[in-house]
Protein backbone atom coordinates (compact mmCIF):
# COMPACT_ATOMS: atom_id res chain seq x y z
CA UNK A 1 0.00 0.00 0.00
CA UNK A 2 1.29 3.51 -0.81
CA UNK A 3 0.43 7.00 -1.39
CA UNK A 4 -1.67 7.93 -4.17
CA UNK A 5 -0.78 11.31 -4.62
CA UNK A 6 2.19 13.58 -4.44
CA UNK A 7 4.30 14.95 -1.63
CA UNK A 8 1.82 17.33 -0.35
CA UNK A 9 -0.76 16.23 2.13
CA UNK A 10 -4.75 17.10 0.72
CA UNK A 11 -3.13 16.73 -2.75
CA UNK A 12 -5.47 14.19 -3.75
CA UNK A 13 -8.16 16.52 -4.65
CA UNK A 14 -5.77 18.87 -6.70
CA UNK A 15 -3.54 15.76 -8.41
CA UNK A 16 -4.14 15.23 -12.39
CA UNK A 17 -6.09 12.93 -13.52
CA UNK A 18 -3.54 10.03 -15.28
CA UNK A 19 -4.26 7.21 -17.15
CA UNK A 20 -4.91 4.18 -14.35
CA UNK A 21 -5.08 0.12 -14.75
CA UNK A 22 -6.82 -2.14 -11.88
CA UNK A 23 -4.35 -5.24 -11.16
CA UNK A 24 -5.68 -8.31 -10.00
CA UNK A 25 -4.36 -11.68 -8.71
CA UNK A 26 -7.03 -14.04 -7.15
CA UNK A 27 -7.21 -17.64 -5.82
CA UNK A 28 -4.45 -17.14 -3.30
CA UNK A 29 -4.43 -19.16 -0.33
CA UNK A 30 -4.22 -17.28 3.16
CA UNK A 31 -0.73 -17.59 3.91
CA UNK A 32 0.33 -16.04 0.51
CA UNK A 33 -1.92 -12.93 1.07
CA UNK A 34 0.93 -10.59 2.66
CA UNK A 35 3.29 -11.65 0.33
CA UNK A 36 1.23 -10.91 -2.92
CA UNK A 37 -0.06 -7.21 -1.22
CA UNK A 38 3.73 -6.72 -0.71
CA UNK A 39 4.03 -7.12 -4.42
CA UNK A 40 1.50 -4.91 -5.56
CA UNK A 41 2.76 -2.51 -3.26
CA UNK A 42 5.81 -2.11 -4.84
CA UNK A 43 4.03 0.09 -8.05
CA UNK A 44 0.43 0.52 -6.76
CA UNK A 45 -1.14 3.85 -5.11
CA UNK A 46 -3.37 1.60 -3.01
CA UNK A 47 -4.13 -2.25 -2.67
CA UNK A 48 -6.91 -3.99 -1.52
CA UNK A 49 -7.71 -7.25 0.19
CA UNK A 50 -11.14 -9.54 -0.85
CA UNK A 51 -12.27 -12.88 0.61
CA UNK A 52 -13.98 -15.47 -1.11
CA UNK A 53 -16.19 -17.06 1.17
CA UNK A 54 -16.93 -19.70 -0.90
CA UNK A 55 -13.91 -21.29 -2.08
CA UNK A 56 -11.82 -19.81 0.56
CA UNK A 57 -9.11 -17.89 -1.01
CA UNK A 58 -8.27 -14.53 -1.79
CA UNK A 59 -8.19 -11.58 -4.53
CA UNK A 60 -5.60 -9.03 -4.16
CA UNK A 61 -6.28 -5.85 -6.16
CA UNK A 62 -4.45 -2.35 -6.55
CA UNK A 63 -4.33 0.70 -8.84
CA UNK A 64 -1.18 2.38 -10.37
CA UNK A 65 -0.38 4.48 -13.37
CA UNK A 66 -1.10 2.61 -16.09
CA UNK A 67 2.01 0.66 -17.55
CA UNK A 68 3.92 2.10 -14.91
CA UNK A 69 6.86 -0.28 -13.62
CA UNK A 70 6.60 -3.36 -15.24
CA UNK A 71 9.70 -4.77 -14.79
CA UNK A 72 9.92 -4.30 -10.97
CA UNK A 73 6.64 -5.51 -10.94
CA UNK A 74 6.95 -9.04 -12.44
CA UNK A 75 9.92 -9.20 -10.38
CA UNK A 76 7.65 -8.91 -7.43
CA UNK A 77 5.00 -10.84 -8.19
CA UNK A 78 8.00 -14.14 -9.35
CA UNK A 79 9.64 -13.73 -5.78
CA UNK A 80 5.57 -13.83 -3.70
CA UNK A 81 5.06 -16.99 -5.97
CA UNK A 82 8.34 -18.50 -4.78
CA UNK A 83 8.30 -17.67 -1.26
CA UNK A 84 4.76 -18.46 -0.63
CA UNK A 85 5.75 -21.65 -2.56
CA UNK A 86 2.78 -21.76 -5.49
CA UNK A 87 2.80 -21.48 -8.87
CA UNK A 88 2.94 -17.72 -10.15
CA UNK A 89 -0.48 -16.75 -10.55
CA UNK A 90 -2.09 -15.30 -13.58
CA UNK A 91 -2.58 -11.02 -13.28
CA UNK A 92 -5.48 -9.08 -14.78
CA UNK A 93 -5.17 -5.70 -15.79
CA UNK A 94 -7.99 -3.60 -16.69
CA UNK A 95 -8.39 0.22 -17.66
CA UNK A 96 -9.90 2.42 -14.71
CA UNK A 97 -11.53 6.18 -15.07
CA UNK A 98 -9.07 8.07 -13.15
CA UNK A 99 -11.27 10.83 -11.94
CA UNK A 100 -13.97 8.10 -10.74
CA UNK A 101 -11.08 6.23 -9.17
CA UNK A 102 -10.31 9.10 -7.16
CA UNK A 103 -13.79 10.27 -6.33
CA UNK A 104 -14.49 6.95 -4.95
CA UNK A 105 -11.12 6.80 -2.66
CA UNK A 106 -12.65 9.72 -0.96
CA UNK A 107 -15.68 8.46 -0.31
CA UNK A 108 -14.24 5.61 0.07
CA UNK A 109 -12.40 6.94 3.00
CA UNK A 110 -14.38 8.38 5.62
CA UNK A 111 -13.77 10.11 9.33
CA UNK A 112 -13.34 7.09 11.44
CA UNK A 113 -13.16 6.51 15.02
CA UNK A 114 -10.96 3.46 16.09
CA UNK A 115 -11.30 2.44 19.89
CA UNK A 116 -12.47 4.82 22.40
CA UNK A 117 -9.64 7.10 21.75
CA UNK A 118 -8.99 7.84 18.40
CA UNK A 119 -10.73 9.63 15.05
CA UNK A 120 -8.75 8.88 12.15
CA UNK A 121 -10.57 12.34 9.88
CA UNK A 122 -9.06 13.21 6.34
CA UNK A 123 -8.17 16.18 5.10
CA UNK A 124 -11.31 16.54 3.48
CA UNK A 125 -13.36 16.08 6.44
CA UNK A 126 -14.47 19.55 8.13
CA UNK A 127 -12.88 19.54 10.99
CA UNK A 128 -16.00 19.35 13.46
CA UNK A 129 -14.59 19.45 17.48
CA UNK A 130 -14.52 15.76 18.53
CA UNK A 131 -15.03 15.73 22.22
CA UNK A 132 -13.48 12.72 23.97
CA UNK A 133 -11.04 11.70 20.55
CA UNK A 134 -7.83 11.98 19.76
CA UNK A 135 -7.72 13.30 16.10
CA UNK A 136 -5.28 11.72 13.47
CA UNK A 137 -5.20 14.22 10.28
CA UNK A 138 -4.43 12.26 6.89
CA UNK A 139 -5.03 12.66 3.45
CA UNK A 140 -7.05 10.59 1.45
CA UNK A 141 -4.50 9.78 -0.77
CA UNK A 142 -2.77 7.77 1.90
CA UNK A 143 -3.64 3.94 1.61
CA UNK A 144 -1.41 2.12 3.96
CA UNK A 145 -1.81 3.38 7.95
CA UNK A 146 -4.68 5.44 7.07
CA UNK A 147 -7.01 3.72 9.65
CA UNK A 148 -9.12 1.45 7.67
CA UNK A 149 -6.64 -1.64 7.16
CA UNK A 150 -7.04 -4.35 10.10
CA UNK A 151 -3.97 -4.00 11.30
CA UNK A 152 -3.38 -0.59 11.46
CA UNK A 153 -6.79 -0.57 13.81
CA UNK A 154 -5.26 -3.42 15.91
CA UNK A 155 -2.54 -1.72 16.77
CA UNK A 156 -4.37 1.51 17.73
CA UNK A 157 -6.64 -0.67 19.84
CA UNK A 158 -3.41 -2.39 21.29
CA UNK A 159 -1.99 0.79 21.99
CA UNK A 160 -5.17 2.30 23.71
CA UNK A 161 -4.59 -0.80 26.39
CA UNK A 162 -0.83 -0.13 26.97
CA UNK A 163 -1.08 3.65 27.14
CA UNK A 164 -1.35 3.77 30.63
CA UNK A 165 2.30 2.79 31.32
CA UNK A 166 2.94 5.68 29.54
CA UNK A 167 6.01 5.08 27.60
CA UNK A 168 8.86 7.71 27.19
CA UNK A 169 10.67 6.48 24.41
CA UNK A 170 8.72 5.06 21.32
CA UNK A 171 9.69 3.43 18.09
CA UNK A 172 7.43 3.33 14.91
CA UNK A 173 9.65 0.68 12.58
CA UNK A 174 8.31 0.72 9.24
CA UNK A 175 5.98 3.34 10.19
CA UNK A 176 4.48 4.30 6.77
CA UNK A 177 1.76 7.54 7.26
CA UNK A 178 3.21 7.68 10.35
CA UNK A 179 -0.34 7.36 11.85
CA UNK A 180 1.12 4.53 14.90
CA UNK A 181 3.84 7.34 15.87
CA UNK A 182 1.62 10.22 16.02
CA UNK A 183 -1.04 8.50 18.00
CA UNK A 184 1.92 7.86 20.43
CA UNK A 185 3.29 11.46 20.15
CA UNK A 186 -0.83 12.86 20.80
CA UNK A 187 -1.19 10.75 23.48
CA UNK A 188 1.87 10.79 25.99
CA UNK A 189 4.19 13.26 26.89
CA UNK A 190 6.96 11.29 24.47
CA UNK A 191 9.61 10.87 22.31
CA UNK A 192 8.70 9.31 19.20
CA UNK A 193 11.48 7.97 16.75
CA UNK A 194 9.65 6.55 13.07
CA UNK A 195 11.72 5.11 10.38
CA UNK A 196 10.43 3.29 7.03
CA UNK A 197 12.75 1.91 4.10
CA UNK A 198 10.90 4.02 1.80
CA UNK A 199 12.11 7.54 1.15
CA UNK A 200 8.47 8.99 0.05
CA UNK A 201 7.39 7.31 3.41
CA UNK A 202 9.79 9.30 5.59
CA UNK A 203 8.70 12.36 3.73
CA UNK A 204 4.93 12.15 3.70
CA UNK A 205 5.52 10.98 7.56
CA UNK A 206 6.50 13.78 8.28
CA UNK A 207 4.31 16.04 6.43
CA UNK A 208 1.69 14.53 8.30
CA UNK A 209 3.52 15.05 11.62
CA UNK A 210 3.58 18.90 10.84
CA UNK A 211 -0.32 18.54 9.53
CA UNK A 212 -0.91 17.24 12.83
CA UNK A 213 0.93 20.00 15.01
CA UNK A 214 4.02 17.53 16.13
CA UNK A 215 6.93 19.30 16.00
CA UNK A 216 10.50 17.37 14.74
CA UNK A 217 11.32 17.48 18.67
CA UNK A 218 8.76 15.51 19.40
CA UNK A 219 8.69 12.69 16.08
CA UNK A 220 11.81 12.66 14.59
CA UNK A 221 11.15 10.46 10.83
CA UNK A 222 14.03 9.19 9.50
CA UNK A 223 15.11 6.61 6.41
CA UNK A 224 16.56 3.05 8.10
CA UNK A 225 16.36 -0.67 7.15
CA UNK A 226 15.25 -2.17 10.00
CA UNK A 227 17.18 -1.47 12.95
CA UNK A 228 20.56 -0.65 11.27
CA UNK A 229 21.07 2.81 11.57
CA UNK A 230 24.19 3.57 13.85
CA UNK A 231 21.67 6.31 15.97
CA UNK A 232 19.92 3.38 17.16
CA UNK A 233 22.60 0.68 18.13
CA UNK A 234 22.44 0.64 21.48
CA UNK A 235 18.86 2.67 22.32
CA UNK A 236 16.07 1.05 24.03
CA UNK A 237 12.61 1.74 23.47
CA UNK A 238 9.50 1.72 26.43
CA UNK A 239 7.16 0.66 23.27
CA UNK A 240 8.09 -0.50 19.64
CA UNK A 241 5.32 -0.40 16.83
CA UNK A 242 6.23 -3.13 13.88
CA UNK A 243 3.40 -2.70 11.76
CA UNK A 244 5.01 -4.83 8.84
CA UNK A 245 4.91 -8.31 8.03
CA UNK A 246 5.45 -11.60 9.56
CA UNK A 247 8.51 -12.66 8.36
CA UNK A 248 10.40 -9.70 8.87
CA UNK A 249 9.19 -9.57 11.71
CA UNK A 250 10.89 -13.39 12.61
CA UNK A 251 13.91 -11.82 10.90
CA UNK A 252 14.10 -8.91 13.31
CA UNK A 253 13.37 -10.75 17.03
CA UNK A 254 16.49 -10.74 18.41
CA UNK A 255 17.23 -7.22 17.45
CA UNK A 256 13.37 -5.81 18.10
CA UNK A 257 14.36 -7.58 21.93
CA UNK A 258 17.46 -6.27 22.14
CA UNK A 259 16.46 -2.89 21.45
CA UNK A 260 13.30 -2.91 24.15
CA UNK A 261 13.75 -1.45 27.27
CA UNK A 262 13.01 -4.21 30.72
CA UNK A 263 9.27 -3.35 31.32
CA UNK A 264 8.99 -2.31 27.56
CA UNK A 265 5.80 -3.65 25.16
CA UNK A 266 6.19 -4.40 22.06
CA UNK A 267 3.32 -4.20 19.32
CA UNK A 268 3.21 -6.52 16.50
CA UNK A 269 1.00 -6.85 13.18
CA UNK A 270 0.84 -6.97 9.60
CA UNK A 271 0.32 -10.60 9.99
CA UNK A 272 -2.55 -13.09 9.29
CA UNK A 273 -3.80 -15.33 12.42
CA UNK A 274 -2.59 -18.28 10.78
CA UNK A 275 0.80 -16.53 10.96
CA UNK A 276 0.58 -15.71 14.79
CA UNK A 277 1.92 -18.84 16.14
CA UNK A 278 5.22 -18.22 14.31
CA UNK A 279 5.95 -14.83 14.61
CA UNK A 280 5.19 -15.21 18.63
CA UNK A 281 7.59 -18.25 18.52
CA UNK A 282 10.14 -16.00 17.11
CA UNK A 283 9.82 -13.67 19.81
CA UNK A 284 9.73 -16.13 23.10
CA UNK A 285 12.92 -17.50 22.08
CA UNK A 286 14.23 -13.90 22.26
CA UNK A 287 12.33 -13.81 25.90
CA UNK A 288 9.90 -11.75 25.52
CA UNK A 289 6.44 -12.81 26.74
CA UNK A 290 2.59 -12.56 25.21
CA UNK A 291 0.23 -10.27 26.91
CA UNK A 292 -2.50 -9.71 24.37
CA UNK A 293 -3.63 -10.71 20.91
CA UNK A 294 -6.22 -9.00 18.95
CA UNK A 295 -8.08 -10.49 15.79
CA UNK A 296 -9.58 -8.06 13.35
CA UNK A 297 -10.79 -10.02 10.65
CA UNK A 298 -8.47 -11.92 9.30
CA UNK A 299 -5.53 -10.21 10.75
CA UNK A 300 -3.74 -10.17 14.07
CA UNK A 301 -2.04 -8.01 16.25
CA UNK A 302 0.54 -8.81 19.06
CA UNK A 303 1.19 -7.61 22.35
CA UNK A 304 4.29 -8.70 23.85
CA UNK A 305 6.47 -7.58 26.85
CA UNK A 306 9.54 -7.73 28.18
CA UNK A 307 10.13 -9.06 31.70
CA UNK A 308 11.55 -6.98 34.09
Amino acid sequence: MRPSGPDAPGALSRRRAEPLEALTVEGLPEHAVPLFEAALEQVCSTVALFRDEATDTWRVEGVREAGAHDAELGAALALAAAVAGIDPPPLRAAPVAAEGWLARTVRAFPEMPVGRRFLIRPTHVPGAAAPGRIVLRLDAGIAFGSGEHASTQGCLRAFEAVAHRRPRRVCDLGSGSGILAMAAAKSLPCRVLATDIEPWSVRVCAQNARMNGIGPRRLRCILADGWKPRLMKGARYDLVFANILARPLCAMARDLAGHLAPGGTAILAGLLGAQARMVLAAHRRQGLVLERRLDVGPWTTLVLRRER
